[in-house]
């Protein structure tokens, strides 16, 4: 049986990889507030203070830092880039529309898509062909980086209380 078997991230994309795993549970929390009939502009509320103070951060580090280490004409670059286009307008539509359920949804798709190919695809490739001392730059620049996420937002719409009290 063939599958996917993850690749031991190197220590200079863990800070990275770890903002994935926030960027996914911003994905559950969407579709967990979907699923329970949140009203749509109270989960686009959030994912627009989320966008703000994190995932846009994230992904000005990923365009400035690393994929200009990515030749111009390389594919992964350009595909990441182009998704990053793709979120970027989907957030500015959200400004614009934050009751399209729709919507919502399909960013939390885009957003999957994008974080599981940089991981498996981006970074898997960047290990393995980046000399130690590229790395080590990406590292530097890392030990600066760090965020707080979730810090002060008052609506948990995620958690539902299905204990009836």
């Amino acid at each position: 049986m063939k599958g996917y078997f993850p690749l031991k991230r190197h220590q200079a994309l863990v800070s990275l990889s770890r903002d994935h795993h926030f960027g996914l549970l911003l994905v559950w929390k969407i579709k967990q507030g979907l699923a329970n009939a949140i009203v749509a502009d109270r989960i686009s509320d959030y994912v627009l203070y989320f966008f703000d103070t994190d995932l846009q951060h994230h992904f000005k580090e990923e365009e400035q830092m690393l994929f200009p280490m990515l030749a111009d004409d390389n594919a992964l670059r350009q595909q990441a880039e182009n998704e990053h286009a793709a979120i970027y307008e989907m957030i500015d539509r959200l400004r614009h529309d934050k009751t399209n359920e729709r919507l919502l949804l399909q960013f939390s798709e885009m957003l999957k898509k994008h974080i599981r190919f940089e991981e498996r695809e981006l970074f898997t490739y960047m290990q393995e062909t980046f000399s130690e001392s590229e790395l080590e730059t990406i590292a530097r620049h890392e030990e600066n980086a760090g965020r707080v996420i979730d810090a002060g937002w008052p609506d948990v719409f995620w958690v539902v209380d299905k204990s009836g009290l």
